[in-house]
Parts: structure tokens; sequence; C-alpha cells
């Protein structure tokens, strides 16, 4: 509770008075603040018992027009407030709406002593996937000489879903994937629903398998094959570092990669395949559910991957993207178009390695064989990989390693894991990749350019492709691992006005 401007005028009335009484001797002036001081007080109490009477009767409600919409949408919200009690307190009720609404002014209304209800409903827009929940309404309530603000009414949940395929491109090399995410099948025939082929009956098959339709049109006996039925246990690795934040806000790298993760979930739903998820912060894993039935996991999976949001970054060592990279991961990264052409005329032996374009498994090749030798160039390389292992114990420290780690060990047998994450930490990204394909498992990379987010990514078009050819040769080298998938996911617009200028100067991703 604290005083009005027009309280603080009767205290300050009050204390003239004393001080005047005190000076002037006058008993009378004194006698004249202490009942202004006393009417004061009465004046405390009166409000403070009207307050109590007023929140217990009041009824605020806040109700959104509809509970489940997509992102963007525009969705009224109506403030509903009823006074069921008579005071002469003046109240005024702001609606507690999320952080991830968008809002022109805030929702409120004024409730006067002789008002009993009244309403007031808004557009609201809501650009950010996820659960939002209401917060319960402000009410201040006011008698002209105090004013008090508590909090009441109710606090609905809001189901943003993430950004419609329609918008999210997903593909290679800026071509749409043309099949759905997360759909597969079983490469091989046996019992199921989904016809495979039929064919000629041969000895040794089964008298049900016979199909007597096609027998009867062609003489001879046929048999109908069905695609087996097979389930796919499928694991959902989803970063939400603090480079996950880059983009509009109804757009970033997080909200799209999330969409797709969603889609793919629900695939896995629709084909009874085991799912799991995790999702990993800047300090490591922030959510952990380990494989199990859709019926299980689905719901946890898509609660939690729509209460993602970007977490704050602690390490103070940079980070960049592929076209913006530190000295360090330069040197590691496939996408520089740069390659190591220079040599030294000893070694000649490595010339025809270093003479072509290098990728990072050509250089740990041939490092490896550089350990066991002993001759001149051996000993004159070898300051620069004494600290292989260093290299190696660090990105083992790093959160989307240690995350797919843990999860492919928890994880027994074969696994599909689906990474989704962008291109800002390269050399973490190839150890990941690699570590998740051991064992013959398959792997889809879900990759963000930053490129495409960037706020002024797209200011200098040209720029903006180069960079995007940088991505591009990234993902193929990803791409080119066996039995890993390594596909773009951005904002389908801006992918389409960077390939447009990339067509008009006659380059090609």
């Amino acid at each position: 509770m604290y005083l009005t401007r027009r309280g603080w005028t009767v205290v300050a009335l009050t204390v003239v008075l004393a001080v005047l009484a005190v000076v002037f001797a006058r008993p009378l002036v004194l006698l004249g603040a202490a009942l202004v001081g006393a009417w004061l007080l009465t004046q405390q109490y009166r409000f403070t018992r009207d307050l109590e009477h007023t929140v217990k009767s009041l009824s605020v409600v806040q109700s959104p027009a509809r509970t489940t919409l997509q992102t963007g949408d525009e969705v009224p919200v109506t403030l509903a407030v009823t006074r069921g009690s008579d005071t002469e307190l003046t109240l005024e009720i702001t609606a507690g709406l999320p952080v991830a609404a968008t809002v022109s002014e805030p929702v409120s209304v004024i409730l006067g002593p002789d008002t009993e209800e009244t309403s007031q409903t808004q557009t609201i827009t809501w650009p950010v996937a996820g659960r939002h929940m209401f917060n319960a309404a402000t009410v201040t309530a006011t008698d002209g000489l105090f004013r008090e603000r508590v909090t009441a009414g109710s606090t609905p949940m809001i189901t943003v879903e993430p950004p419609t395929s329609g918008t999210i491109h997903v593909g290679e090399g800026g071509d749409r994937l043309a099949a759905s995410y997360g759909s597969h099948n079983a490469g091989r025939a046996g019992s199921g629903i989904e016809l495979a082929e039929l064919r000629e009956y041969v000895p040794g098959d089964m008298g049900t398998e016979i199909d007597w339709k096609a027998t009867a049109r062609h003489a001879t006996p046929y048999v109908r094959e069905y695609e087996a039925e097979t389930d796919r246990r499928t694991l959902l690795v989803v970063d939400h570092r603090a480079a996950l934040a880059t983009g509009p806000r109804a757009n970033t790298k997080l909200e799209m990669l999330r969409g797709v993760a969603v889609a793919i979930a629900g695939a896995a739903r629709r084909l009874n395949d085991p799912l799991g998820l995790i999702t990993v912060g800047d300090d490591g894993i922030t959510n952990h559910l380990e494989l199990a039935s859709p019926a299980v996991n689905y719901g946890s999976v898509r609660r939690r991957l729509l209460a993602l949001e970007p977490t704050a970054a602690t390490d103070a060592s940079p980070t960049t993207a592929v076209s913006g990279r530190t000295d360090s991961e330069a040197a590691d990264n496939p996408s520089d178009s740069r390659s190591l052409s220079t040599t030294s005329n000893a070694g000649a032996s490595h010339a025809p390695f270093l003479q072509r374009h290098t990728t990072p498994s050509d250089i740990q090749r041939v490092l490896s064989d550089l350990e066991g030798a002993d001759d001149a160039f051996t000993r004159t390389l070898r300051p620069f990989y004494a600290d292989r292992q260093v290299y190696r114990e660090r990105i083992a420290e790093a959160p989307l390693y240690e995350a797919i780690q843990r999860g492919v060990t928890s994880a027994q047998g074969s696994l599909w894991t689906v990474i989704c994450t962008d291109d800002s930490q390269p050399a973490e990204l190839r150890e990941t990749v690699a570590l998740a394909n051991r064992g013959g498992n398959e792997v889809m990379v879900l990759l963000a350019p930053s490129v495409l987010y960037e706020p002024g990514g797209l200011a200098d078009i040209e720029q903006a492709y180069d960079r995007y050819v940088a991505f591009e040769e990234f993902r193929r080298e990803l791409a080119r691992m066996d039995g890993v998938t390594a596909l773009e996911v951005g904002p389908a617009d801006r992918l389409s006005a960077v390939l447009e200028a990339g067509r008009s100067r006659g380059g090609r991703a």
C-alpha cells in the first residue's frame, strides 16, 4: 500500500501544522494536526477493509478466443471484470498477457465505484511457438488517498504451434525435400499392410499368401507380398543454445528447427516408432527422455519441444558460423574454398594430398600416418599436431557432443538420430555426427544456415550468396558420410532471394 499524490498532500499538511504548533506554541493548531492525522489513519483502515472485501468478491476472467493456434495468428483476447461488493474504490485491471504475446497497447479496463461490470476485447498476435501461460491480471485499487496493487483472475494456457511446412524450407542445396519428415519403409517384404508386390507362386510359399483373385485372373497361382512392419528407433537431439535465438522473433533458428522436430515426432507416432528426446543448452543437457513407445513418450516430447527457449551463453569464447569463423575454426572448416596448396619441398610424398581440396577426414588420416614416422618432414610438423589430444578433449566436453555420447550410449541397438542445430560450431558438429554414426547408425542433420537468419544477412545479397555457397559445401561434407543425411532448414522466402541472386550472376550452390 502506498499514498497517492493527494495522500501525500494530506501528510504534508499534517506535518506543517505540527511544526507551526510547536514553533508558535499553539496547542489548537497541534490539535488540528492530530485530528488530520487521525482522519488519515481512519481512511487507511477503511481502504484496507474495502480492498479486502473487493478482492474477495471480484471476478476477473481472461479468455482467448482459441487456446491452440499457429505462429503469427491474431486471436482476440477478452478481459471481463465483475465487482461483487459495493465499495468506493476505483479499480484498474490490466490483463496478464504472456511475454510472447505482441500487442500495441495493454489490455485494461477501469471499474468505477458505480460500475458493477465491464469488459474489453483486443486482438493479440502470437509470433513465438510454445506453451504460454497468462499471468494473473493486475488490479490497482485506489480511493484517492491510498493505492494498492494485487493480482487476481484466471490464468489460461495458450499453445502456439510452430511454423507450418509451407513457410519452412527443408532440403538440399535449395531443393525442397519431396518426402514428408520422418517417413520410412522397411526395405524388405514380409507381413504388414502396405502392398510390396504381386508375384508368381514358387515352391515354399505359404498357401495363406496366395492371392486367389489374381490367381483366377492369370490362371496360375500368384502370391501377394506386403511391406514388413518395422520400428525405427528415433532419437531427437535438439540444440537450443544461445546461437539458436538468431533471427526474427517468429522465425528464429530454434523456431524453424522446432517445427521440423515436432513434425518428425508426429511421424514417429503415426508409424509407432520408439521415440526419445535430448535437448541441449549452453551448460549441457536440459532434457533427456529415454526411448519409449510413442504412446508413452509423444506427449512429453511435444510439450518439451514447445517449451524450449534459447539458453543464455556462459562461455565467453567466440563462436562463429561457417561464414564468419575464428582462426581456429577456419583451419578446420571445409567450407573455406582455399585448400592447403602451399607446400614445402620437404615431404614430397605428401604433396598430392596438400595440393588438392582437403577434408578433415583427409587431414586426420595423414596425421595418423605422421605420428608413426620419424623423418625430417615429420619432425618439422610435429609441433603443429602435438595438441591433437587437447582438441579431442575439448570436443568431448562440448554440449552437443556430450548429448550424443550419452544418448547413443544409453540406447541399445540400431538408432536413427536426428540432430537439430545450426552451423555456428562446425568442428563440434563434425565430431558429433561421426560419433552418432558409429556402428552403422543412421543420422539426419537438420542444419540452420546462419546467413538466412541474421537480421542484416541479406543486406548485401551477393555476399549472402557466397556465404550460402560456403554453408552448402559444409552441408555436403556431412552428407558424404555413409548413413548420414544433411538437410538445410530455413525460411523459404529468404532462401529464394539468395538463390535468385546466385542465378542472376550465373552461380550455382
